[in-house]
């Protein structure tokens, strides 16, 4: 067969001719090398980008991290396993995405913004980047708004302010989490978004969290982001960051937004995991040397911004496990160095029934009163140096020596502090009420109270206060501090404590009989408050006959 070279031009020519301008796409497409581990090597993508998408088969997304001269180490998210030699990768031109909106609200969802909670698509329209630069000085104003926690014992002496970053450091199951779901719930009817990240963590744990803030009534403005401890490092990796990006996008409307990264730890975990895998040079405790940065410019993005740009804000509490309360290794001293303030838990506290177990000597909030309403400043400036000099001195007064009075007074105060902050769990208390308790610890209507009747009489004081003082209770949540406000609120208490019945007197000592009916009624009160009848005091026994009696 004779081969035309004239022919052939004119057809290519046809051929070409009815080719439409512009519609023919250009994609540039690598080849995989190898994948093992959620992780995979490409060639043939001279120009990807960082923290660019790429497109691979069976619905797998891959994240290109590792830019070498030869090949793109990639991250894959989704059934990576499917993944084989061979097997074609386009690039998408689009760093990585997340999906963001108000369809999240109320669901469990994957860092991709896939359903995890059975309960249907997440139809959401709007994507805002995993990776965004945080506001410059400028464009962000001091942190003065309060962001109450409902915790006595934190919003009182540890302040939080809405667009701080604090942290919550403490060893496992010394209640860190508790922290960060009590303020959740606190804050269900304030307008404030919570966004729950959760790393690392069993499935059943995240569902049975979820179930908590439903039956408290704040699922409805929660999303949970959870990366299961049997996910791939890839997907926790990117947990915290999806988290953020879900929580800017209320954050940038104007409004307010909490993220709760729990925990760092673990994100730090799996990224040394990934690092390691994709050949990065190991540095201390085989981290990668951008450790620090990994956290850093996640959490730089805790903001309140100015009000020209809406005067919204995000506050970021990220938690921390340390490992036998030793808060000087590498991820704690990173986090530490890098949020404004941290709430310490110790184990020691907790095992000793304080609930939130918070030891006052090494939390900080380097925000401070700025975060706290006028009346909480005033009534807990001293709390803390009490609590303090309590602690120094509980361990002093162990060797068992003779006490002078005035010690004694301070363990006395301070042993009645510790009852009077502890709070259980799921029982956030409005910041009016928590002024009304602080007040009456700390000026001494306590104090002639024995320390197990502490709780009930702080249980009277505020029902109390929510029946015959509401106007009072409705100025000091107003910040309202005046002479004729503290006058008002001193009586209030006062007129309390004397119906609820002294049992002690001025020097500390118990009271003579004549009080005794008082401090019945006391009694009865606060055993039907923790719901027992007041039990009859028992006849004593008759004593056996002494020997020499018989003898006689």
């Amino acid at each position: 067969m004779q081969i035309n070279p004239d022919e052939i031009t004119s057809i290519l020519k046809s051929r070409i001719e009815g080719l439409d301008a512009g519609s023919a796409t250009l994609t540039e497409v690598g080849t995989v090398l190898s994948v093992a581990d959620g992780i995979c090597r490409v060639h043939g993508l001279e120009n990807a980008m960082s923290f660019e998408m790429l497109d691979l088969p069976h619905g797998v997304v891959g994240l290109a991290l590792n830019l070498e001269s030869d090949n793109v180490g990639a991250v894959l998210f989704g059934e990576w396993q499917k993944i084989v030699e061979g097997d074609t990768v386009k690039r998408t031109g689009r760093l990585l995405e997340i999906p963001v909106g108000e369809a999240l609200l109320g669901r469990i969802v994957d860092p991709l913004g896939r359903p995890l909670d059975g309960g249907g698509d997440v139809l959401t329209s709007e994507t805002r980047p995993a990776e965004f630069k945080a506001p410059g000085v400028v464009q962000r104003q001091p942190v003065k708004e309060p962001m109450q926690t409902g915790l006595k014992a934190i919003d009182s002496m540890i302040p939080i302010g809405r667009g701080q970053r604090e942290l919550i450091i403490g060893d496992r199951q010394t209640g860190k989490t508790a922290i960060a779901i009590d303020t959740i719930i606190n804050n269900r009817n304030t307008g404030l978004v919570s966004v729950y990240v959760a790393i690392g963590q069993r499935m059943s744990t995240v569902v049975a969290l979820a179930e908590t803030l439903r039956e408290n009534d704040a699922i409805d403005n929660t999303i949970i982001v959870a990366a299961a401890a049997d996910e791939a490092a890839p997907i926790k990796f990117m947990a915290p960051y999806a988290g953020c990006a879900m929580a800017e996008y209320f954050l940038y409307s104007g409004r307010h937004a909490l993220c709760v990264y729990d925990d760092l730890t673990k994100h730090a975990y799996a990224y040394r995991q990934m690092s390691l895998l994709l050949r990065r040079p190991p540095g201390r405790e085989a981290y990668p040397g951008d450790v620090f940065y990994l956290h850093s410019r996640l959490l730089e993005r805790a903001v309140k911004l100015n009000d020209e740009l809406g005067g919204g804000s995000m506050t970021a509490l990220p938690v921390i496990e340390t490992q036998a309360g030793d808060v000087s290794a590498y991820i704690p001293t990173n986090v530490i160095s890098i949020t404004d303030g941290q709430i310490f838990l110790e184990p020691k506290l907790f095992n000793s029934g304080v609930r939130p177990a918070i030891n006052v000597g090494i939390s900080v909030s380097r925000v401070g009163g700025n975060a706290q309403i006028g009346p909480m400043k005033r009534v807990a400036g001293r709390l803390k140096l009490e609590l303090s000099q309590y602690r120094d001195l509980e361990a002093f007064a162990q060797f068992g020596s003779d006490l002078d009075a005035d010690t004694q007074r301070t363990l006395a105060r301070g042993e009645r502090l510790v009852k009077a902050l502890n709070q259980g769990e799921r029982q956030p208390l409005p910041v009016a009420d928590q002024v009304i308790q602080v007040y009456a610890a700390t000026n001494g209507f306590v104090d002639r109270i024995t320390v197990e009747r502490v709780p009930a009489f702080l249980a009277d004081l505020v029902s109390a206060a929510h029946a015959r003082h509401q106007d009072l209770r409705e100025k000091i949540g107003a910040g309202e501090w005046s002479d004729e406000t503290q006058a008002a609120l001193r009586a209030a208490v006062s007129e309390i404590a004397d119906d609820f019945g002294y049992d002690l007197d001025e020097e500390g000592q118990p009271l003579d009989d004549d009080a005794a009916p008082a401090l019945a009624n006391g009694a009865a009160r606060s055993a039907s408050q923790n719901g027992v009848a007041a039990q009859p005091e028992p006849e004593p026994e008759p004593e056996p006959d002494r020997p020499e009696e018989v003898a006689a």
